[in-house]
């Protein structure tokens, strides 16, 4: 069991990577062509610590707004050069505007050119080798499941999507059993009396159980889980790999112990965070009511030529503890979209016009909600606000869901950004998921990211 283990990478780790290698390729590239040319400006930048770290921040900020640290565009060429002239351009346009961090425009307009194009080509020649040769085979994780024959596709499917160089290379049946699994997956199935030196022959980066009863779990299973565990074995339960891997809390498999997959963030109770938290509300919200009011006679125009309704909508929602509110819209909708009832909405929802299909796509629609977030109905980050006839039929067939009325819902939250527009039961399931974790991570940290997240959403017109 000594054998030398391949070097692997966990998720954040990889992030962490990629934005280190960014900076320095084009600090490498900008300092080479500076002294190869000798060129001033370039020369300033990278000998400047302080213009260089602007530059960076620049790069880092905009580059995670257009999706260059997401892991499944960082691995695809044809989405990363996009993400990368995206991102080189606008922090290269940012910084020659922003005079106080950055060095003095030269008098040559060319050394500007060869600013942006080196920057580019530095990038794009790195993310692209990342393509190559490292995203491919260096962050590959072997994983053993230790599962049900009829728990294997599934697990399968959850865990490789959430990270494709995580990788299931074979199962051990929990119940002890040699039955073949039928699952179409080419996943091969291991002995309880294998698994040792199948670990130790295969560079196994970790064991991942899948039982929520400990009487799953037979005694010889149970024997060479700890004998893994001494040789320094990593053994983790599904759940937290789960959770880890999708960013959601996989409700599916909590049992009647919930209390140990919800200790709830401390930042819902903590005074400080929270009043922080309700003054930059307060900021956004006159900000955005400002912003809105000089769209008002546009939106006026297309609603009265696209629409032929009232500009504003009302609708109820259940709020924080179960509060009933009304929540305020730009219409979207024809006149009389439910004579027959409450409907989720769909991509393709008829109901939906034109105009009104823009203003969901911006997040237009959603702009004056701003009011409700002043009143104190809602949130700017929180699950979003369900309606009641839809929250009762939900929550009778779906635990947990009225869990997600611990905190005020929010005009965007991280459901929003990680997943698509609910239109069924299942959708909602989903979206459960991922409301439940930003309530146990809540943190002004994972606000930033659904921030940023949600100005992707915007800037890439992925609104419903």
């Amino acid at each position: 069991m000594n054998k030398i283990k391949k070097i692997n990478f966990e998720i954040s780790e990889r992030k962490v990577l990629l934005r280190f290698f960014d900076v320095i390729f084009v600090w490498l590239a900008i300092n080479f062509i500076g002294n190869l040319l000798e060129l001033n400006y370039l020369e300033v930048l990278t000998s400047s610590f302080y213009y260089f770290l602007a530059f960076s921040l620049y790069i880092n900020g905009i580059g995670t707004i257009f999706e260059m640290y997401n892991l499944q565009v960082a691995s695809c060429q044809h989405q990363i050069l996009k993400s990368v002239s995206l991102t080189v351009l606008t922090p290269a346009f940012l910084y020659l505007l922003t005079p106080i961090y950055s060095v003095t425009l030269p008098s040559q307009r060319l050394q500007i050119v060869l600013f942006f194009f080196t920057t580019l080509l530095a990038l794009s020649l790195w993310r692209i080798s990342y393509v190559r040769f490292f995203a491919s085979n260096r962050f590959v994780q072997n994983v053993i499941l230790v599962c049900l024959n009829e728990q294997l596709e599934e697990l399968i499917v959850d865990l490789e999507k959430a990270d494709p160089h995580y990788k299931i290379v074979a199962y051990v049946n929990s119940d002890g059993s040699e039955t073949i699994s039928n699952s179409n997956n080419c996943v091969r199935q291991i002995g309880i009396s294998d698994m040792v030196t199948f670990v130790s022959e295969n560079n196994i980066f970790e064991i991942v159980i899948v039982s929520q009863k400990t009487k799953e779990i037979t005694l010889e299973l149970y024997q060479k889980l700890l004998q893994l565990l001494e040789f320094g074995n990593s053994i983790r339960e599904y759940t937290q790999v789960y959770e880890d891997k999708n960013l959601r809390i996989p409700i599916q498999h909590v049992a009647r112990d919930f209390y140990k997959f919800f200790p709830f963030s401390r930042s819902n109770t903590n005074q400080l965070y929270l009043l922080s938290i309700k003054f930059m509300e307060v900021f956004i919200s006159i900000f955005g009511l400002l912003f809105v009011a000089l769209l008002i006679p546009l939106i006026t125009l297309g609603n009265f030529i696209g629409n032929r309704g009232k500009l504003f909508y009302t609708q109820e929602r259940v709020g924080k503890n179960g509060k009933l509110f009304k929540i305020y819209k730009f219409r979207t909708m024809i006149k009389n979209a439910e004579i027959n009832g409450a409907t989720f909405s769909t991509p393709n929802d008829t109901r939906v016009t034109p105009f009104g299909k823009f203003l969901r796509k911006t997040r237009i629609d959603e702009f004056p909600q701003f009011f409700n977030i002043l009143k104190g109905d809602m949130a700017i980050i929180g699950p979003r606000p369900e309606r009641p006839v839809f929250v009762k039929k939900i929550a009778q067939i779906m635990p947990f869901y009225e869990t997600r009325h611990v905190i005020k819902p929010g005009l965007t939250g991280w459901a929003q950004v990680n997943y698509s527009y609910g239109e069924s039961l299942e959708d909602s399931l989903m979206k459960l998921q991922y409301d439940l974790y930003y309530i146990k991570h809540r943190s002004i940290f994972l606000d930033l990211n659904i921030t940023i997240k949600t100005i992707s959403t915007v800037l890439f017109y992925r609104g419903q």
